[in-house]
Formats: structure tokens, sequence, C-alpha cells
């Protein structure tokens, strides 16, 4: 009985879930007309969403948040799986200013932050340098 009750309902919520083509034209029309967006007034009274708040002196204070410096890294050399990057030799594993040294191949390093990836390489040899014969 739950077997012919449950198949009943199955094949009616079939029958009346179909969509007719008249009902898909009208949903595609729905999403193109064109919205009206927010007004730059309003746009303009509306407070900073990503600020810190801090309490003073029972006045509640909003400060905009500092902006993270990036670190300067600089790959100048690779030897024997070591990398010479900002004045120093690294293994993998060691730490370059908050990053993690991963890899260390031919032509360049990988570094990993806790959520980010950086790639450094070698800079290509310039044929910049004059060779003075004889003296």
């Amino acid at each position: 009985m739950k077997k012919i009750i449950f198949i009943l309902l199955s094949v009616a919520a079939c029958a009346y879930a179909e969509l007719s083509v008249k009902q898909i034209e009208e949903m595609v029309v729905k999403i193109h007309e064109k919205r009206e967006g927010l007004k730059l007034e309003a746009l303009e009274t509306t407070k900073e969403p990503f600020v810190a708040l801090t309490n003073e002196n029972n006045m509640t204070t909003f400060g905009v948040p500092k902006e993270a410096e990036e670190a300067k890294l600089s790959l100048h050399g690779i030897m024997n799986g070591k990398a010479y990057i900002n004045e120093g030799w690294m293994n993998v594993g060691d730490n370059v200013m908050g990053y993690t040294l991963k890899y260390v191949g031919k032509k360049g390093v990988v570094l990993r932050n806790a959520n980010k990836i950086k790639k450094l390489f070698l800079h290509k040899k310039r044929d910049d340098f004059i060779i003075v014969e004889g003296r």
C-alpha cells in the first residue's frame, strides 16, 4: 500500500512539475528586464563596511584598516638545492619573511604562506658586460 501511494505521488509530482514554453519565456523576460540600481546619494551616506571599531571613553570610533605591506622577496641565485633569497642562503623548509620555502628548482623557487603561494624566478642573463682585453 505504501509503495502504491509513493508511486502515485511521484507520478503526480512529475506530471505537475513540467514547465510550459510560455512559462520559460516569461522567466527569460523577467531576467532580461533592466533593474534600477542604487542612487549615488544613497551610496555616499552609507558607512564603510570594512572598518575597525574601537571603544574609547564610551565613544565608538571608526578606523580605516591598514593595508598589509607586501613582502619584498628577490631570488639572486640557486646552487646545490639551496636558494639565495634576500641576502641569505635558504634550504627547503626555511622561513623567509613569513613564507616557507617549499621547492627549489633549476630556474626558480616556490614559497608558501598560510594562504598565498609565491613563485620567484632567476633573472635572465644580461649581456651588458664589456670585456676589455689586453693591458
